[in-house]
């Protein structure tokens, strides 16, 4: 018997402590009734394992969950898997309208699907202010916050003083005014001694994980050019659409989703992504000041189009709201949610690009969002590609590579193989791709399960946080907010 995790372990000393002719209820706590007088019986052997594993792993803290206003599909995700560790009593602080209908839909498909189904049981409010509601009532020791930008980080801190660990959805803020508020916001979780944590999901993807590890390796990489504006060092771009499915379900929108004053513009929204993995690559563990090595230069945006009917498609809504009026003409939405910027990070020159298309070529089973990046080193250029040549599944290359790189590359493999086992480097031509075993693209939707178990382990041990994440939040915002508010002046 060798379980590859503590969950598994709690699992086999259930079924093996029960009754044969008992069926199992979840509902049930262990320790009650006939399941108790078996669980007296359990095999020694099994304690001793469960012992061992309890040891060896992180003890994380017992919580509970509080969803506040969860207009996001985002808050769903972090409850597509249950934690051995969270109450599955969850509860909910939400106007009565389709935000709410639209959460519980989603909560309620993962609860009744076939395979390894959530046993979340929702206690709802519907007042008509759900965060004096949630502060009053205090029904946990964590508070979700997702959907609508405008104001969270009041929200958070809010939250935060009342004593509640706060995990928030990007973006915390959307306009650079709000940099103070997100310092104190930070400050006080450290002085309550409490877990404040913004999702950054793509850390996780496997292919971002590993450009990090060769950027970071001399023999491979040399060190980070500075570049210049017409040739920055470091560029990356996200594409994202607004049709698409997520587990399993075609996306229902909000209309406010595509205020721009309400919700933001792409950079200052998925944009966040991209600016932190740039800092999380190129300077990796190390805390930036953002007010010494980050100078945004330039900055522009553009609009998506979209018709009427497509706007009702994604919303469900027969015509565009009062709220969106100033950016509709003929009919016809200006949704400014494309973005670039130009800016210096300690010195290297970085370009950025952040696009929405209406839906992807060949939907619902064409390409997903698209992440691509290319880091220039003194020795080589390592590059994440997601084009037609890779059949849009991110791909991560060593490119542009001096003489003797590709024995560096091999031996890093080598040194990979207690992380990625099977990872391997297939030379094709001048360049040489990194051949990542299936099992590590977990997908984007697994990823808020990662980040959510890095959060409860922050929650359970404040000051295990690493002193770099909070000067990377404000470096991070700081670019998004900035870049978007000189796009707005060209």
């Amino acid at each position: 018997m060798n379980p590859k995790n503590k969950e598994e372990l709690i699992t086999v000393c259930e079924t093996t402590a029960r009754h044969p002719n008992q069926s199992r209820d979840r509902g049930t706590p262990l320790g009650s009734g006939a399941v108790g007088r078996y669980i007296v019986r359990a095999s020694v052997t099994l304690a001793l394992l469960l012992a061992a594993a309890l040891t060896a792993q992180t003890k994380h803290m017992q919580s509970k969950l509080i969803i506040v206003d969860p207009g996001h599909f985002h808050a769903t995700l972090l409850q597509k898997d249950m934690y051995p560790w969270v109450d599955p009593r969850v509860t909910v602080y939400a106007p009565l309208g389709p935000d709410l209908l639209d959460y519980l839909n989603r909560i309620s498909l993962f609860n009744s699907r076939p395979g390894n189904p959530t046993q979340w049981v929702l206690d709802i409010h519907t007042g008509s202010d759900p965060m004096a509601e949630m502060l009053r009532g205090h029904a946990g020791n964590i508070v979700v916050f997702t959907g609508r930008n405008r104001g969270k980080i009041d929200r958070i801190l809010a939250a935060l003083k009342a004593g509640l660990n706060v995990l928030a959805d990007k973006p915390w803020i959307i306009a650079s005014a709000d940099l103070p508020k997100l310092e104190e916001a930070l400050a006080l979780a450290q002085q309550k001694n409490l877990a404040a944590y913004d999702i950054m999901t793509e850390r996780y993807e496997v292919t971002s994980e590993l450009q990090r590890e060769f950027v970071n390796d001399r023999e491979v990489f040399g060190t980070l050019e500075k570049g210049s504006a017409p040739e920055p060092a470091v560029r990356a771009r996200s594409i994202h659409h607004v049709m698409k499915v997520v587990a399993g379900t075609p996306l229902r929108r909000p209309p406010w989703f595509f205020d721009i004053d309400e919700y933001g513009e792409g950079l200052a929204d998925v944009g966040t992504h991209v600016v932190d993995l740039v800092q999380w690559t190129a300077f990796p563990d190390q805390a930036l000041d953002f007010r010494q090595d980050i100078a945004v230069l330039a900055g522009r945006r553009w609009a998506l189009q979209m018709t009427k009917e497509q706007f009702t498609r994604v919303t469900g809504d027969a015509d565009f709201p009062p709220a969106l009026a100033a950016h509709v003409h003929g009919g016809t939405l200006d949704y400014y949610c494309n973005n670039s910027v130009a800016y210096t990070l300690r010195g290297v020159h970085v370009e950025l690009e952040i696009l929405w298309n209406w839906e992807a070529a060949g939907m619902p089973s064409g390409p997903g969002d698209v992440y691509e990046a290319s880091f220039r080193g003194t020795k080589s250029r390592v590059e994440i590609r997601q084009g037609p040549s890779e059949r849009f599944v991110p791909e991560v290359y060593i490119a542009g590579a001096n003489a003797g790189v590709a024995a560096a590359v091999e031996k890093r493999v080598a040194a990979l193989q207690s992380r990625w086992p099977g990872l391997a480097a297939a030379p094709s031509g001048p360049e040489i791709r990194m051949v990542v075993p299936e099992k590590f693209r977990v997908g984007h939707e697994a990823h808020f399960g990662q980040v959510t178990n890095r959060f409860f382990d922050y929650v359970t041990s404040p000051k295990s946080l690493p002193a770099w994440e909070t000067p990377y939040m404000l470096a991070k915002y700081a670019v998004s907010t900035k870049g978007v508010e000189i796009g707005r002046k060209e």
